[in-house]
């Protein structure tokens, strides 16, 4: 199976209902073959965002173009695009071959293609010898797998999957995560995933947009939104968070609102207001010490999550690799950070 990958490009898009603004002047850039998460809360109009794409809702404003080709007034049926939903949306009186089979009978393809065509699908997604069962006989996995199979039959220049693992227990749902992240790099296949889960998009993507209120936060590589957010929405978002605020009151130092001074490495201009970051898992060397004492402790297997009353005011949520005895509430200790892993925005 040939992929016919291509480059998205969204502009300007704003969809309202009533006094809700869904989108509020959206604009992205997909590049051909990547895999772009769109990452929100419920509500942010990440799933609006793609039924706009995919033909489903109309903008108010804006347009939508598949390799310089406006699509923005095509109808679903001629954009050429495989989606995916969280429900399936399986005919449930249609065998699993018929179900994949079901697009490209819509584009009027011959009989012996058709044959060739859902066979290798069904291939790609190991469901090869479950032709003739109906939906109701598969289990939740093998039911999106066959979803999956449907979109990708027909060759689609673009893929879009909106929360599809969401019904599926977190074991399975890790499985299909790595089953279409293999697929969708063996296809070459242009991807946008919708989703609220962190973990899910760091897994899965190349790039993550975080949305919210109907506006993109910021586009970046997982690495720079984990460790360099943009603004205080993404950076507690995205990941577990110690966000405090100060003011640079000289090079490399923050004055926290408590009166903690921070030594950062990228500090920003005197006088500026800014926000501070420090993840719970860098905790561990460095200049920037912390006393106060264990107030509330949890076993995770491999590290030890800690929240830690300091002497200052401040309060800590601290990871350490689980060596030893889980420390008890009310023990004293001491943490630190070193200023390069400190992201101030």
């Amino acid at each position: 199976m040939q992929a016919r990958s291509a480059d998205l490009k969204v502009q300007g898009l704003e969809k309202r209902f009533g006094e809700v603004a869904a989108l509020d002047g959206v604009s992205l850039d997909i590049m051909s073959g990547e895999l772009l998460t769109i990452l929100g809360p419920s509500g942010s109009g990440k799933t609006t965002l793609l039924k706009v794409v995919a033909g489903f809702e109309k903008a108010d404003a804006g347009t939508v173009r598949i390799d310089g080709i406006d699509i923005t007034a095509l109808p679903p049926a001629r954009r050429d695009i495989g989606m995916v939903f969280q429900n399936y949306a399986l005919f449930p009186h249609l065998t699993v071959r018929a179900n994949v089979a079901f697009p490209l009978e819509m584009r009027n393809v011959a009989r012996a293609e058709i044959e060739t065509r859902v066979t290798e699908a069904l291939q790609l997604v190991e469901l090869g010898g479950y032709d003739k069962r109906l939906p109701k006989q598969l289990s939740g996995g093998q039911q999106q797998r066959v979803a999956l199979a449907r979109a990708i039959v027909f060759n689609p220049r673009l893929l879009l999957l909106d929360e599809p693992f969401g019904a599926l227990d977190r074991k399975l749902r890790e499985t299909m995560q790595l089953e279409v992240r293999r697929l969708q790099r063996r296809l070459g296949l242009t991807t946008i995933f919708i989703t609220h889960d962190q973990e899910e998009a760091l897994v899965l993507s190349d790039r993550i947009a975080v949305m919210n209120q109907g506006r993109i936060q910021q586009v970046a590589t997982t690495t720079e939104i984990y460790e360099r957010p943009a603004n205080r929405f993404v950076a507690d978002f995205v990941g577990e968070s110690n966000i405090f605020h100060g003011t640079v009151t000289e090079p490399g130092v923050i004055s926290l609102e408590g009166g903690r001074r921070l030594l950062a490495r990228h500090s920003g201009k005197t006088g500026q207001r800014m926000g501070v970051l420090m993840r719970p898992e860098r905790f561990g060397r460095g200049t920037n010490v912390f006393a106060g004492e264990v107030k509330e402790a949890v076993y995770l297997g491999v590290s030890f999550k800690l929240r830690i009353a300091c002497d200052d005011g401040l309060e800590l949520i601290v990871r350490q690799p689980a060596r030893g005895e889980l420390p008890a509430a009310g023990t004293r200790v001491n943490v630190s950070i070193d200023p390069e892993d400190i992201h101030v925005f």
